[in-house]
């Protein structure tokens, strides 16, 4: 299972293998999340900040991939080692932990689990906050092993020979798909083939993840895709967002509802349109003119 309850993890809090890392970030408003975290945190939980850590400073999109050597050095710093049990949260449903957990798991990192509903569902399960940053050592250099590079990750080219022939799943609002706004990218619109799948469709109202038979629901017509099935249908399917971020939320709801693990386009929409390439508006997925 990749997520975990305020109630488990309140119940291994103090385990000496345990280290929460804390990624709350917002779009809008870069220093809210670490404000945030300084106002009040999970105690023991280590402060990771997107723009630095869990992003390079430059690639493909606005949010491109770091070097896995590099992101390991990172990890190493806050203190995970091959033997840690790492919890991810954020404030906002998981939609940017999820990209922790997963590039920790694209380089073969496993133990590693999203908190269900992050610091609010935390906070409502009666978890304590703490204002004060835990003192830590990071970890001994050599004691993390990560791959050398990133796995089941697909760039503009591989999306655009292959446009039609896989499922392209899009993961932002149904407005900026559609192409009603576009806040950020330089071309309003969606990526032509993409299907809209907003990743706040898989939360309850709660802010915590659907159970897996109403996530499957969402996802598992998808795998189908050029007569793709079993161990093999995530090949066929192909996530993405604005820049590689939230695309992370649907391969995590994928993963809770037990469908295979698909890929990422890592550039997502902002690689897409940076390029020029061409984009469909409305509510219809488009044809491809590739």
């Amino acid at each position: 299972m990749s997520l975990i309850s305020p109630g488990d993890l309140l119940a291994r809090l103090h385990d000496p293998a345990l280290r929460i890392l804390d990624v709350r970030w917002w779009l809008t408003d870069l220093s809210k999340g670490r404000r945030d975290y300084e106002a009040a945190h999970i105690p023991g939980a280590r402060w990771v900040d997107m723009d630095t850590v869990l992003t390079a400073p430059s690639g493909p999109g606005r949010h491109p991939l770091p070097s896995p050597a590099a992101f390991t050095d990172a990890m190493l710093a806050l203190g995970v080692s091959d033997d840690c049990f790492v919890v991810v949260c954020d404030d906002n449903g998981g939609t940017i932990a999820a990209r922790l957990w997963w590039m920790l798991e694209s380089l073969g990192f496993t133990s590693v689990r999203v908190l269900d509903g992050g610091v609010p569902a935390w906070v409502a399960a009666g978890g304590p906050v703490t204002s004060e940053e835990f003192a830590f050592s990071p970890a001994p250099a050599g004691s993390l092993h990560l791959g050398a590079a990133w796995s089941r990750v697909v760039d503009r080219a591989w999306v655009a020979e292959h446009l039609g022939r896989v499922a392209l799943v899009d993961a932002r609002a149904p407005e900026r798909y559609r192409g009603d706004i576009e806040p950020v990218d330089r071309v309003p619109g969606h990526i032509p083939t993409a299907v809209s799948r907003p990743l706040a469709g898989n939360l309850g109202p709660s802010g915590r993840f659907l159970p897996p038979s109403e996530l499957r629901a969402r996802f598992a017509s998808l795998y189908g895709v050029g007569g793709a099935d079993g161990a093999n249908a995530g090949e066929a399917v192909v996530h993405s967002c604005g820049s590689g971020i939230n695309a992370c939320h649907n391969l995590l709801a994928a993963r809770v509802a037990g469908l295979p693990d698909a890929l990422l386009y890592e550039g997502s929409y902002s690689d897409w349109t940076r390029s020029s390439m061409p984009v469909a508006v409305g509510d219809e997925p488009g044809v491809s003119p590739l």
